[in-house]
């Protein structure tokens, strides 16, 4: 029967003493460090005390170097993570591998509303160019406005004039729309094509959701935003 390192318990023990009535009424745990590292992963989005709970079993269950990897490689990422200068996308140095690489197209630069977009844009293999990462959206719903977001930093990149086109990959949401709209009246005065992706996504859905295949058509059948003020 296997058991628990440093524990001396067999693992289905550990399992039996948090079965179905433990669920049912409050968890009762034979150590402190057990509840304290459920509490932790519970916290986590989507992570109930149910899953947690076999996440540190899970745990138990590896050796403590594994253990030791996965927290160091955690904490070093919490603490070591960079946000470009240029693009505000997440970076291991202070301009990332993206802004940096010689063979992008830096005349065209892809706005979206956080760095899952981009990773969902980047896995289509469609786009080359640029980005710029708003982190939000305008919402007066929830108190966000213009200036809560990165917006100045992509006026000053438009001054340059490197810039020819932006495409709009905001969600389609009323958020999305209505962030859209502002930001094409701020840069209404530079000489700008301004597209945004085709709609062949519902409205209502979030980018980093969508299906590769979707998300590459939509990009390749970009129209001016003029054409989709009008088909709304």
């Amino acid at each position: 029967m296997k058991l628990v390192k440093n524990l001396n318990l067999p693992i289905n023990y550990l399992f039996r003493s948090f079965g179905t009535y433990g669920y049912l009424c409050a968890m009762q745990f034979p150590s402190k460090l057990i509840e304290d590292a459920v509490n932790a992963f519970a916290t986590l989005p989507g992570i109930g005390k149910k899953t947690a709970l076999r996440l540190v079993m899970h745990l138990l269950q590896k050796e403590a170097n594994d253990t030791k990897n996965l927290s160091e490689a955690i904490l070093k990422m919490r603490t070591e993570i960079k946000f470009c200068k240029t693009c505000h996308n997440v970076s291991d140095e202070d301009i990332c591998s993206i802004c940096s690489n010689s063979y992008r197209d830096k005349s065209v630069v892809c706005i979206v509303e956080n760095f899952r977009d981009i990773i969902a844009i980047e896995n289509t293999r469609h786009y080359n160019g640029l980005y710029h990462v708003l982190e939000g959206l305008i919402s007066p719903m929830d108190g966000i406005g213009p200036e809560q977001l990165n917006i100045q930093t992509l006026v000053q990149r438009m001054e340059s004039g490197e810039v020819k086109e932006i495409i709009m990959a905001l969600n389609p949401t009323i958020d999305g729309d209505t962030t859209i709209f502002y930001l094409s009246k701020m840069l209404a005065k530079y000489e700008l094509k301004i597209t945004s992706i085709a709609r062949g996504i519902a409205f209502g859905g979030e980018l980093e959701y969508v299906d590769e295949i979707t998300l590459a058509r939509s990009i390749q059948s970009r129209l001016p935003y003029e054409n989709y003020l009008n088909k709304n």
